[in-house]
């Protein structure tokens, strides 16, 4: 079995996939409002996000993208303005990782 895609919920999308570019994710269908569709740039999934009139209540949506060079991938990312939750840090699972929240508030992993 592959993962696909992932897809994940907005109330403005074409926010959202101005966030996700900066990411670094590549845009492959663009429908806006309602509808987009990124590739990473890395590996074969793919993930989309669609407009919804509510967000989910609770815990919502967490995603992680894994990256070679997490502090430099950090620090570039800060210098395009992305704001992170937390900082690089290891973890007792042994790997690194930092946090933010996409513009809807979907929790974002890098590690």
């Amino acid at each position: 079995m592959n993962l696909n895609q992932i897809t994940i919920p907005s109330l403005d999308v074409t926010t959202a996939t101005e966030f996700y570019k900066k990411l670094g994710l590549i845009l492959i269908v663009d429908a806006l409002p309602r509808y987009v569709r990124f590739e990473c740039p890395n590996g074969e999934s793919t993930m989309s996000i669609h407009l919804v009139e509510n967000l989910p209540k609770g815990d919502g949506v967490s995603v992680y993208f894994e990256n070679e060079n997490l502090d430099e991938v950090v620090s570039s990312l800060k210098e395009k303005g992305i704001t992170f939750t937390s900082e690089p840090e290891d973890k007792p699972w042994l790997w690194r990782e930092a946090h933010l929240n996409d513009p809807d508030g979907n929790h974002i992993i890098l590690f």
